[in-house]
Order: structure tokens, then C-alpha cells, then sequence
């Protein structure tokens, strides 16, 4: 199994989480965020919460077989990018354990 983080835009959030349903990726976690780059966007604007961020973003988080990794990832940059620069980016993890919150048993990860 494999943990996919993408930290993208927010305007492109809705196309992409809609684009992984289509194909069968249901469960997905997001999370606001805000971030710095290389790329300083013309319209950045001062954060409110950090004095040194300019961008915000999101982070899309979810679990997939080893084989279905190269389709979420073309999903997830299909749908994500944008005419403009940084984007965001992509990583991609092992999951080596998993369990359950209610009573603590593994989860068989095939």
C-alpha cells in the first residue's frame, strides 16, 4: 500500500477530489494549509496566521494499492494543474502498518 500526499490549490480541489471518486478513490482527507515556494505569486497576499507564508494551499492525503499509484497521480496532476507556476507537488510513501482506532487490530494491508 501506498500514502499519497498532494499539496495543490484550492480552486483545483473540487475538480480533482471529483476526478478520484469517478475512478473509485472515495476516501480522501484535506486539510487547509498555507506554504512558501520557490514561485512568489503577484496576487500573494500577508497571512493572518504566519508572518512569513504567501500561498495557500491543500493538502489531499489518501491510501491506495501499490498498482493504482500511477492513476491517481495522473488524476491528481490532470486535474490540478494550472496555466501559472508552482502548481504544487506530489509525494508518495510506503504503508507498512496500519490499524484500527476502535480496538487496536492490524489491518490486513494486501
Amino acid at each position: 500500500m501506498k500514502e499519497i500526499k498532494a499539496f495543490i490549490k484550492p480552486k483545483r480541489v473540487q475538480i480533482v477530489v471529483e476526478s478520484l471518486k469517478e475512478e473509485g478513490f472515495d476516501s480522501v482527507t484535506l486539510s487547509k494549509g498555507e506554504g512558501t515556494g520557490a514561485y512568489k505569486n503577484p496576487d500573494a497576499s500577508p497571512s493572518l496566521d504566519f508572518h512569513f507564508t504567501d500561498s495557500p494551499i491543500v493538502k489531499l492525503e489518501l491510501v491506495c494499492h501499490n498498482e493504482e499509484v500511477g492513476t491517481v497521480i495522473a488524476l491528481i496532476c490532470k486535474h490540478a494543474k494550472t496555466t501559472n507556476p508552482a502548481d504544487g507537488i506530489i509525494y508518495v510513501t510506503d504503508i507498512k502498518e496500519a490499524y484500527r482506532v476502535k480496538n487496536g487490530e492490524p489491518l490486513h494491508l494486501v
